[in-house]
């Protein structure tokens, strides 16, 4: 993956009507040629001493051979828009990067909500298994109750009892896919996943032990 950046400082009288022209009609103009994949205008926080405004527009695509193809087919029109528009008004120089890392935030990531009421809660298991603390927030499970028997012998299980005085209180943890797929992993076959509503309206993940009757 590539990165084609095109940097450019316009005169601040005519800043806000570039940056809608680019919005609207360059940026767009330029991903219909079909060479890139996604583009991105960032304004540049620092002070110039030549005055204006800057910003940053990255360009992603595939690879090299297509951006060349680009300059080619593309590029002269494009920027005669521009010159066209704002000649004089503005300065631009462009880079091309080269894509050799992308990384992401697993909270950023984090769309599944997993209702806790038992070993979950404990950070030495949270570490051991997710690699960092999970932020969570107090909720409730109504019509359950804590179950009287343990699942071997050792682990807490929650029954449904469809009675409204009942409930179990515990907290909601917001994981990934990728770490929710942990936690069954971690609950193993004595458990099973079942969706449920909490009394904050969130719809959340339960584990919900299985208990043999035989």
């Amino acid at each position: 993956m590539y990165i084609y950046n095109v940097t450019t400082n316009i005169e601040e009288s005519v800043a806000q009507q570039w940056l809608q022209w680019m919005r609207d009609t360059h940026i767009p103009d330029v991903l219909a040629t079909g060479k890139f994949l996604s583009a991105k205008i960032c304004k540049v926080l620092v002070e110039e001493e030549m005055g204006g405004v800057t910003y940053a527009v990255q360009f992603t695509t595939p690879d090299l051979a297509t951006l060349k193809s680009y300059y080619k087919e593309d590029a002269p029109r494009l920027r005669e828009d521009a010159l066209r528009k704002f000649k004089g008004r503005f300065v631009a120089f462009r880079t091309e990067m080269e894509v050799v890392g992308d990384l992401h935030s697993e909270s950023l990531a984090a769309t599944q909500y997993l209702f806790t009421y038992g070993t979950l809660q404990d950070e030495t298991v949270q570490y051991a298994h997710f690699k960092r603390k999970l932020v969570g927030d107090q909720d409730v499970l109504p019509y359950y109750r804590i179950a009287e028997e343990l699942i071997a012998n050792a682990y807490p299980n929650v029954t449904y009892t469809g009675n409204p005085d009942d409930s179990v209180p515990g907290i909601t943890y917001l994981l990934t896919n990728k770490e929710l797929l942990k936690a069954d992993t971690y609950e193993g076959q004595a458990y099973q996943r079942i969706e449920v509503e909490l009394s904050s309206g969130k719809k959340a993940w339960l584990y919900l032990g299985k208990i043999n009757r035989d």
